[in-house]
């Protein structure tokens, strides 16, 4: 299988894998759409979500192809922030539209993360602290989400269904952007430390 990473075949292999990602990803709502009630993706929901699915595989292969096979923790790494940006964007498209349009500013957390990694130039010490800032951004616009719904409506006294789903949703993200950057942070220390391959 590696040996499509060589010469010729590198260029097929970069293509072939974010292919075949979108292709299973596609399998869960197609699955969905004919087993579960309720469940009605639309073709356009389906163009959509391919194409976020491929943008982020191609994205990944892009950004690891060239690193050390050895480099796991900054493999991970990649593939835990990506895995965060994506749950971050699909599910505030699906907050925007059924709850709370400031929802929207969400979408500016991973272009804080976009920037600190062109800073950073893919290195892990700067991609750690990248993705420290990039959790951090998540906080802020949380805080600045319930703040904005507590001054709309002051008479909220509890959390429903939805916005229990959404703090969650959004600790999670915020956990999944620090173990990220961890796992930059111990790449960096891998790769300084002498004896290393």
């Amino acid at each position: 299988m590696d040996a499509n990473m060589h010469d010729g075949g590198r260029r097929r292999s970069v293509w072939k894998t974010p292919a075949l990602v979108t292709v299973l990803f596609l399998m869960i709502p197609l699955l969905g759409n004919t087993f579960v009630d309720g469940w009605n993706w639309s073709p356009g929901g389906f163009v959509r979500f391919g194409i976020i699915v491929f943008v982020i595989s191609f994205t990944y292969q892009l950004v690891t192809r060239n690193r050390n096979r050895d480099a796991i923790a900054y493999r991970a790494a990649v593939g835990i922030a990506f895995l965060a940006a994506f749950l971050l964007m699909w599910g505030n498209f699906v907050q925007m539209a059924d709850l709370n349009p400031a929802a929207a500013m969400y979408f500016g957390v991973p272009i804080v993360g976009m920037i600190g990694a062109a800073v950073a130039r893919l290195r892990p010490n700067g991609m750690a602290r990248a993705l420290f800032v990039t959790a951090l951004a998540q906080g802020l616009v949380l805080s600045s989400v319930l703040i904005m719904l507590m001054n709309r409506n002051p008479q909220i006294t509890s959390w429903t269904p939805p916005e229990l789903r959404g703090f969650a949703g959004n600790a999670i993200n915020g956990l999944l952007f620090v173990g990220s950057a961890l796992l930059f942070r111990r790449a960096a220390r891998q790769k300084s430390a002498p004896g290393i391959a």
